[in-house]
């Protein structure tokens, strides 16, 4: 029996023979397990570092191992939700970058450019020039404002450049 390494009282053992589970111990695992005699029933030990992770990190990888099973879309929508509410930044820049990095550049580009809702490059004008712009200006990430409008604004000639900046100066005035 798995009680005979205790040291239990001469009593206890004819209780434990008497029990309704014929063969199965009074004494379960967790007794076992907290008196200290491993192995027999569950010889299952966490690893040190488990003992240090934090419970909200375990809960994170959890998470984690449905949305890889469940695959696209609810299981990721869910993990970014709770990635956003149990990492700080630092935590999930780190898990940006591991994640990236495993990609090859290209698809890391365009998974970066789709994950910031980037527009790409402006099309061509159809109509009217402006208000193509503007549409493309509502939905263009930040650096892709700033880039396009320095780029746009080198590619002009001085004069244009001018009149640009005299643009400006009225919008600055007028706000």
């Amino acid at each position: 029996m798995l009680t005979e390494n205790l040291a239990i009282p001469e009593g206890r053992q004819q209780d434990n023979q008497n029990s309704d589970l014929p063969g199965k111990p009074l004494f379960g695992p967790r007794i076992e397990k907290q008196r200290g005699t491993f192995g027999a029933v569950n010889s299952k030990r966490r690893s040190i570092l488990g003992r240090f992770i934090k419970t909200k990190h375990k809960r994170l990888s959890k998470v984690l191992g449905y949305a890889l099973t469940l695959g696209p879309g609810t299981g990721w929508q869910a993990f970014s939700a709770i990635a956003a509410a149990y990492l700080s930044d630092q935590e999930k820049v780190s898990l940006a970058f591991a994640a990236l990095s495993a990609l090859d550049p290209d698809l890391a580009e365009q998974t970066a450019a789709a994950a910031l809702n980037a527009a790409g490059a402006p099309l061509p004008p159809f109509l009217g020039g402006m208000d193509d712009a503007r549409y493309w200006a509502s939905i263009a990430s930040r650096s892709e404002l700033k880039a396009y409008a320095l780029a746009a604004h080198d590619a002009l000639s001085p004069r244009d450049q001018a009149a640009f900046f005299q643009i400006i100066r009225e919008v600055e005035i007028a706000a």
